[in-house]
This record gives C-alpha cells, sequence and structure tokens, in this order.
C-alpha cells in the first residue's frame, strides 16, 4: 500500500512539472507552434466567430479581436464594435456570450475591449470619453476609473495598480508618457514621459503618410512605408513585468528601464544588436509598389457617406503627394529596435524585431537578471497557421501559447481559437 501511494504521488509531482524549460527550446534555435488538437475541438467556428464577416463603411473588422487568458485558463474574446465578449473554458469549448450588466441586472449597450484582469476584475480599454470600464468575472458592473488622455498599452501589476502608456496631442507636440494608476483610488502617478515636435508640412517626416479630409466630415488616413506615422518614426514606448519590475522598454533609443512597482527607476541597460536602416534604394522601391497598387484602383472609395465625385478627389490628390514625394526621399531611416513584446509563462521577455521580409518573426529573449541581460534568438514557425505575431493576438499560459490565428487551409471563417504546443 505505501508503495502504491509513493508511486501516485510521484505521478502527482511529475505531472506538474514542465517536461522542459522555454529557455531550453529557445536555445535550440527555431521553434516550432504545433496545434493542439484536442483544444477547442467541436466548436463551429462559422457560428462562434461569425462577427468575423462584419463590416464598419464597407471595411472588414471581424480580425480586430483580441483574447484574454482568466486565471483558470478559460479564454475571453473581444469583438470590435460588439457589446458582448466570447467564453470559452479552459478546454477551449465555448461557453456562452456575455455583456456588462449593470446594477439593475441591464446589460450595458456599448462596450470596449477587455484590456486586463485586476483584483478579480475585468477592466477595458478607454472609450473616447477616458472611462475604464470594470466588471466582475460574471459580468456585473463594479466601477468605473477614468484617464484624460489616449492609450496604447495597459497591463496589470501585482500591487493592485495598473501600467499605462499614454499619449495627448498638443498644439505643437505630442506627449507620449508611461504612468502608473492605482486600480482602488484612480490616483496617478507619470513615471517617464518624452516630446516631440509636431510636424509641419516642409519637414520630411510628413513624407509617406497621407490625409484627406472630406468636406461634410470624417478623414481618410494612409501610410506607404513601413514604421512610420503622422509624426515620422512610429516607435512609442512599450511595457511589460519581469518579477517585481515594471519594464520600460524604447524602441527607438534602443533602451530598456526597470521599475520598481512604485515607479522609482532602478537600472537601465541598452540593446545590443546594431541599429538597422532601410535604405533611400529601398524607401523608394517600397513607396513604388504601393502607388502602382494604389494606381490600380478602378474606383475608389474611401468613404460611404461621401460623393463618388469627392471620393474621386481624395483619390487624385492622394496620388499626386504621392509622385511628389518620391522625388524627396533622400535620407535613411533607421527602424525600431524591436516592434512588439510578448512575455513568456517562464517570465522571459521576446523581443520582436521589425521583419524586412513577410513571415521572418525573429525574436530576441531577454531575462531580468543582473539588470537584465539578452540570452539567445529565435523565431516562431507554424505548418499549419499564418501566424500574426501580437501581444493581444498571442498570450502564453503555462508553457502553452493561446493564439487567435488564421488556419492556412480553411472553408468559411478562418479565425480560430488555438492552443500550441512549443518544440524544437
Amino acid at each position: 500500500m505505501k508503495n502504491s501511494l509513493v508511486v501516485f504521488a510521484l505521478l502527482v509531482i511529475s505531472s506538474s512539472v514542465p517536461a522542459q524549460k522555454l529557455m531550453d527550446i529557445y536555445k535550440k534555435g527555431t521553434v516550432r507552434l504545433v496545434p493542439d488538437a484536442s483544444y477547442a475541438s467541436g466548436n463551429d467556428w462559422n457560428k462562434v466567430f461569425a462577427t468575423y464577416w462584419d463590416t464598419m463603411y464597407k471595411t472588414p473588422m471581424g480580425n480586430r479581436k483580441s483574447l484574454i487568458i482568466m486565471p483558470d485558463g478559460s479564454v475571453v474574446v473581444n469583438h470590435a464594435y460588439r457589446n458582448f465578449y466570447t467564453k470559452f473554458s479552459p478546454s477551449g469549448k465555448f461557453e456562452k456570450e456575455f455583456g456588462v450588466k449593470n446594477s439593475k441586472g441591464v446589460q450595458l449597450k456599448k462596450v470596449n475591449h477587455i484590456a486586463g484582469i485586476q483584483d478579480n476584475n475585468f477592466y477595458t480599454g478607454l472609450d473616447n470619453m477616458g472611462n475604464m470600464v470594470c466588471f466582475d468575472f460574471n459580468g456585473n458592473y463594479t466601477k468605473t476609473l477614468k484617464l484624460n488622455y489616449m492609450t496604447r498599452q495597459m497591463i496589470p501589476l501585482p500591487n493592485s495598480k495598473i501600467a499605462v502608456v499614454g499619449w495627448v496631442i498638443w498644439a505643437t507636440k505630442f506627449r507620449d508618457f508611461v504612468c502608473i494608476v492605482d486600480f482602488s483610488t484612480n490616483e496617478e502617478k507619470v513615471i517617464w514621459e518624452h516630446y516631440t515636435e509636431r510636424c509641419d508640412e516642409n519637414k520630411q517626416c510628413k513624407l509617406f503618410h497621407y490625409n484627406y479630409f472630406f468636406k461634410e466630415r470624417g478623414a481618410f488616413s494612409i501610410s506607404t512605408m513601413p514604421f512610420t506615422s503622422t509624426i515620422g518614426l512610429s516607435s512609442p514606448p512599450q511595457i511589460a513585468t519581469a518579477g517585481n519590475k515594471l519594464i520600460v522598454a524604447l524602441p527607438g533609443e534602443g533602451k530598456i528601464l526597470a521599475y520598481d512597482l512604485s515607479g522609482k527607476l532602478m537600472e537601465t541597460s541598452a540593446i545590443n544588436w546594431a541599429t538597422k536602416y532601410v535604405s533611400v534604394e529601398e524607401q523608394k522601391e517600397i513607396h513604388k509598389k504601393y502607388m502602382d497598387k494604389f494606381k490600380g484602383v478602378d474606383k475608389p472609395f474611401f468613404a460611404n457617406w461621401v460623393s463618388e465625385e469627392e471620393n474621386k478627389l481624395a483619390y487624385e490628390t492622394i496620388l499626386k503627394q504621392m509622385e511628389a514625394d518620391l522625388t524627396k526621399i533622400k535620407d535613411p531611416i533607421p527602424i525600431p529596435t524591436f516592434s512588439t513584446i510578448i512575455k513568456d509563462s517562464d517570465g522571459n521577455l521576446l523581443f520582436f524585431e521589425f521583419p524586412k521580409e513577410e513571415n521572418n518573426n525573429k525574436f530576441n529573449v531577454w531575462v531580468y537578471e543582473n539588470g537584465g541581460k539578452f540570452v539567445c534568438q529565435s523565431s516562431f514557425v507554424c505548418d499549419d497557421y499564418n501566424l500574426e505575431i501580437n501581444p493581444s493576438k498571442m498570450v502564453f499560459h503555462k508553457g502553452y501559447i493561446y493564439g487567435l490565428q488564421h488556419a492556412k487551409s480553411a472553408t468559411g471563417v478562418p479565425l480560430r481559437l488555438v492552443r500550441f504546443k512549443v518544440s524544437n
């Protein structure tokens, strides 16, 4: 009997310990993501993700979804411009669609995407009035926090606070900053900020970005060059946690700042791979390709609330600006040192570089020890799915990667909730 109990105890212990650390897998080279066939089996994706076919002004909205992992391994999926969320069990089985109910049990007509979990509450991204709605795991409204700026990222901290990357447009400049918001009191503390001058029409940072403001209302905006925005190079800070530290990473400067949970700067380190550039020749080639694609439009359509004539005028105006800008490309563009950060379930941070080629998702693994260091480099490959590398589409949990990804061979809705095994 004693021997039987010993064997049983050993089985329980071995089943709770990961077979292999993720770092060991990264160090061996390319990481293969293998779909777990048992996960989410039996779901009718054409029904579960029927909102994939949503459009707004004839623009597809269906892929604008993101996922949140709950403490028990359940998954909640956000749907853009919908007033409900979809919940899946820890095994990936569809459970229900649910909304947020007020104290009278009436469901709110409009809710934003769930941005994270803090103190056993979901909290949403901000609406256009700066409201962050909080509700429990059953969808019951609990409170609203208020922020008076726009946000790029919000992550929970282990001390009942939320770290926020915010930004504000001023008359002559842009302000990017990182602050810590107290989930209980709504008090805020700014720990980092940076100001960027707004460009006038004569500055080169206007290259590659085009706006057309319609006479009635609204605007159309496009960019022809990767990594650029209305203010030039797009490189706002990104945040993550590492142990009991808040990491603020600056892709434009190639720096990593480590703060304690109260917002005190502890250490600064540098990203140790060389800055890459898009040459003048590469810029012209990319710009020309986009122009050729733009010229191939038979019947310009940017907005359904304006006339065909104004859509045509918008098209002709933007094309003329593109042609003029081709002659103004004179300097190489430095590429930000990384595009996104994903934290794995062992606490490592994966810094993904900007790809120059499609499906090239090289990442550098960073570990917070002795001030932080990069340990190795790898990339993800998958035979069955077209990978979208984004922390809103790809989340680690207990050694697995949970993702909202597109199946390569699928009929109907191609989007799937999938759990990947990580191996070499």
